[in-house]
């Protein structure tokens, strides 16, 4: 039942009656991984997809020349890899353990069998899938169309919202991987950082940031400019 309980609580599952989420249970695997462990890759047959139970996993792109591209960090209750669930096709794009975790996994074949008897596990699925093709939508914008600084504002508003609009948030990756997620180095971020602290938009307190104005922020996302 304490898998069940925790299925409840996953907004892919939320609402489902309980009878709904035990025959999820039945169909769940537990897998726990390494750090650094790939749990797919581009091109691997989609046989299913997962939901994060415990610590964080990357999803990434690889270019011909070995270029790595962060895609997205994911953490617990969030899914992954849903969309061949749907479209019986192959991963299209890697994804990887950033620390020992545990996820849960989904087998396709069984999950389907699921959605046919009860179509509103579907529905919320749909709706799951149609906001992280929004999250790509902007993403995509933000880093053809926006400098590095508008990239790094909208990403602290992110946490901002994620967190109610708090104005402290905090970064639960290192700053290289964030860099790779907002397609950058290392050293450019550290310089923007330090620039925002300096010009007093942003305090910043280790792993911890506190924003100082939400509405320079805003101005950085909105104008797309450099500091």
């Amino acid at each position: 039942m304490e898998i069940v309980k925790y299925l409840s609580k996953i907004p892919l599952f939320e609402g489902l009656p309980e009878d709904q989420l035990i025959d999820l249970s039945k169909i769940t695997v537990t897998l726990d991984l390494g750090k650094g462990q790939v749990i797919f890759s581009e091109g691997d047959e989609g046989r299913g997809f997962y939901v994060v139970l415990q610590g964080r996993v990357k999803i990434y792109k690889l270019s011909p020349d070995g270029k790595e591209q962060t895609l997205h960090i994911f953490g617990s209750g969030e899914p992954f890899g849903e969309v061949p669930v749907f479209a019986g096709k192959h991963f299209p794009a890697n994804a990887e353990a950033l620390e020992k975790s545990k996820v849960l996994f989904f087998p396709r074949i069984s999950l389907i069998r699921l959605i046919e008897k009860n179509p509103s596990l579907a529905m919320n699925m749909l709706a799951i899938l149609a906001r992280r093709l929004r999250q790509f939508t902007v993403q995509i914008e933000h880093l053809s169309l926006k400098e590095v600084p508008g990239r790094l504002a909208a990403y602290l508003l992110y946490l901002s919202d994620r967190e109610n609009g708090s104005q402290e948030v905090r970064l639960d990756i290192t700053k290289g991987q964030l860099a790779s997620l907002l397609g950058t180095i290392p050293e450019t971020l550290s310089r923007i950082f330090a620039k925002m602290s300096k010009q007093g938009i942003i305090e910043i307190m280790g792993p911890n940031i506190k924003i100082l104005s939400r509405t320079a922020l805003e101005e950085l996302v909105e104008y797309g400019g450099g500091l």
